[in-house]
């Protein structure tokens, strides 16, 4: 079967200045543009340029007041927002049009232009919560996206395995039972937060799954994790959308992180990902990943998922055992945590 695969990205978001050695910089782009050309799937890309995102979609996750007081401090020069995150005068525009492209990616897809889209954006968003900047991250462009499928009335489980915890797209669907949040992270690790005991609240009690490993975790670790504790959930939520957030930061050669991650793990979490929707109804941003080479092989190994091509890099040969330990922790944490509900999405007994 002929697949195609939409590749999203802007010349601005290299004009996001985060700050010299900052280890997210603009050559993050580059290195993802060559793990997307290195793939060799040229006859089943289409590449398109993003807009900026309708101030609609924006204040659907974010307030409004945030959003101006971000665009003020970015166009009067920038600066340091906190320790971690700084923008220079191009950078509100760089993250609003981070934010378009997955808006764009899905009009796209329900034209049936393609069957898949990796948008290779920055800056990051996973981390930025309604109300902050934090993390590298200055707009949650997965929320954005997600917000958006959910008011055309689809269910969406956002698949996260960047190394951190993405505390802002847990926080803005904390009390969704539309979305379904399924992340896998370093624990412990900024930010902090994901723990098992994060279920969700109200409404989208159970509708939160977190898998924190420890570092020096094997990807067949994170891999069982999905497979045994998050998977059941998935299956029972069946979504319309998945929505990836694919940090790369999880990968051996990481620099900010302790993860035993390889290219080919990204291949088969992303391959395991959309097995859960039909053609057409999965997107996948960038969020981290600071060594340039593990970007750019992962890159390929992921966007060779994305085509239904296993495309990996012959250096990728660090694999590792399952910890059943941390998995069984992992399945007894959440179960306890839901105490009388039922395993699955939080229903009572």
């Amino acid at each position: 079967m002929f697949v195609v695969v939409l590749i999203g990205t802007h010349a601005q978001y290299l004009e996001h200045d985060s700050g010299t050695f900052h280890p997210e910089s603009p050559s993050r782009i580059t290195a993802v543009l060559e793990g997307v050309r290195r793939a060799g799937l040229e006859d089943q890309l289409r590449f398109f340029t993003p807009t900026e995102a309708d101030p609609g979609s924006l204040e659907a996750v974010h307030a409004q007041e945030y959003l101006i007081n971000l665009q003020r401090f970015c166009v009067m020069g920038g600066g340091a927002i906190d320790s971690d995150t700084t923008v220079s005068d191009q950078s509100f525009r760089a993250a609003v049009l981070a934010a378009g492209a997955g808006l764009d990616a899905i009009k796209k897809l329900q034209a049936g232009e393609a069957d898949s889209a990796f948008l290779v954006v920055r800056p990051p968003g996973h981390h930025a919560t309604s109300s902050t900047a934090m993390g590298f991250c200055l707009i949650n462009n997965v929320a954005v996206s997600v917000a958006h499928l959910v008011s055309q009335g689809n269910k969406v489980a956002v698949i996260d395995f960047d190394a951190h915890h993405g505390n802002g797209t847990q926080d803005v669907f904390y009390q969704s039972d539309k979305v379904l949040y399924v992340s896998t992270h370093q624990h412990p690790l900024y930010p902090g937060t994901g723990r098992v005991q994060e279920l969700g609240a109200e409404d989208g009690f159970g509708y939160t799954v977190n898998l924190p490993v420890p570092e020096g975790s094997s990807g067949e670790t994170v891999r069982a994790a999905l497979e045994i504790v998050a998977q059941p959930v998935i299956e029972l939520f069946s979504p319309d959308w998945i929505v990836i957030s694919a940090g790369f930061d999880g990968h051996y050669k990481d620099p900010l992180t302790n993860l035993g991650l390889t290219a080919k793990d990204f291949y088969e979490m992303t391959s395991w990902a959309t097995s859960f929707v039909r053609k057409g109804h999965t997107l996948v941003f960038l969020e981290g990943g600071y060594d340039l080479d593990a970007l750019r092989d992962s890159t390929t190994a992921t966007l060779g998922a994305l085509a239904g091509e296993l495309i990996l890099p012959k250096e990728d040969e660090v694999r590792g055992k399952v910890s059943h330990e941390t998995v069984e922790s992992l399945a007894e944490s959440r179960k306890r945590a839901l105490g009388d509900r039922d395993p699955y999405l939080g229903t009572k007994h």
